[in-house]
């Protein structure tokens, strides 16, 4: 049963997941961005901040209201807890006998309720368990089993957000313990608060609330679906997934290559992207040694080394790999697509490089028929 209750204040939420054990993480302003960090109390939210973002561009701006979540995602999703960009795989020390001993992480993972996911996060955060939590035993699959997330249903798209073309929407289905719905009316805040688990429930009973009314509920829901309407972008609408594949000789791989810098930013803020590699590191004694997993990049010209050099050497190559596979061959691998059209790409790619325009630059020339050229690596 979903409890649909209103909620005047967040700091009663806030000290809720608290008491509960988790370790708070929520939208603050830092070094001109909204980025994830823990938040000790509602106040750290970032009240009357918007944003305003366009290929290659972000500016925080003051808001006329006291939204907390009035603004779109910015540079850092789930991800960034949930598949660290560092982490440690094992340890191994030699004694004195040259004995060795091999030591895994045995810590249980952080507790995090996450404060105010978009849906589109919420999509990544189960595309991501797809790909690295199969396993009920991996790092992924312990560290999400362990998470609370407050997803916040989203009224604010950016100009670059396009998520309901990509097969989703700027409502939380589903994934959340608690999805909120904020409105504003002059300096009053509101939120419809929504349960999604018996976990949510149990926080929710426990939060100063009255019964949502119709009317509210409903001013809630239709902000959530006009929002839905303004999305700033869309993917073309056919088949990506064949699009991709009678599109790899297409010439728009040089134009696009013409402008790439290849630095990886779209793979870094993406919040489904999951490539990594493995660091070894010993000390200067030879009797301490560490395994790591970091995060890597297909932009990255080491990424496809083999013997004798890279496979993509270009980065035509490299660039037609990574927006190929997220969309297209991704859904060979896992069922659906790589994207949830959050957008991070456009925003945070130094010269802009648009993922809609590509994309539907590729299904013109497709319909055109324009001829491709030679392959190139």
């Amino acid at each position: 049963t979903v409890m649909a209750e209103e909620l005047s204040s967040l700091e009663p939420l806030v000290a809720a997941l608290q008491e509960a054990g988790y370790t708070v993480i929520g939208p603050t302003v830092r070094d001109g961005a909204i980025v994830l960090a823990e938040v000790e109390s509602a106040e750290d939210l970032p009240y009357g901040v918007g944003v305003d973002v366009a290929p290659g561009s972000y500016r925080l701006r003051r808001r006329d209201d006291r939204m907390a979540f009035g603004h779109s995602t910015g540079p850092q999703s789930a991800k960034s807890f949930l598949h660290p960009a560092r982490s440690l795989l094992f340890s191994a020390t030699r004694d004195a006998d040259a004995d060795v001993t091999i030591g895994e992480p045995s810590a249980p993972p952080p507790r995090y309720a996450f404060l105010g996911l978009r849906a589109c996060d919420l999509r990544a955060v189960d595309i991501q368990q797809r790909v690295l939590g199969r396993a009920d035993t991996s790092a992924y699959a312990r560290a999400r089993a362990a998470a609370f997330i407050v997803a916040a249903n989203c009224t604010e798209p950016a100009s670059t957000c396009f998520c309901v073309s990509a097969g989703g929407g700027p409502r939380a289905e589903s994934g959340f313990d608690l999805a909120l719905t904020e409105l504003v009316d002059g300096d009053r805040v509101r939120f419809l608060v929504e349960s999604g688990s018996p976990q949510g429930e149990q926080i929710l009973a426990g939060l100063p609330t009255r019964p949502a009314s119709e009317d509210f509920a409903a001013q809630a829901y239709a902000a959530v679906e006009d929002a839905a309407t303004r999305m700033g972008r869309a993917l073309p609408d056919v088949d990506l997934h064949e699009l991709m594949a009678v599109s790899r000789e297409a010439p728009r791989w040089d134009d696009v290559a013409s402008r790439c810098l290849a630095c990886g930013n779209c793979t870094m803020v993406c919040p489904t992207c999951f490539c990594t590699t493995v660091t070894d590191t010993t000390d200067v004694t030879g009797d301490h040694a560490q395994r790591w997993q970091t995060w890597d990049s297909c932009f990255d010209l080491d990424f496809s080394y083999l013997h004798g050099g890279p496979v993509r050497s270009s980065v035509r190559g490299r660039y037609r790999q990574w927006l190929s596979h997220k969309v297209g061959t991704w859904h060979d691998q896992f069922g659906e697509t790589g994207c949830v059209g959050c957008g991070r790409c456009i925003a945070w790619c130094p010269v802009g490089i648009d993922i809609t325009e590509e994309t539907n630059a590729l299904a013109l020339a497709a319909q055109l028929g324009a001829p491709a050229t030679p392959a190139q690596a």
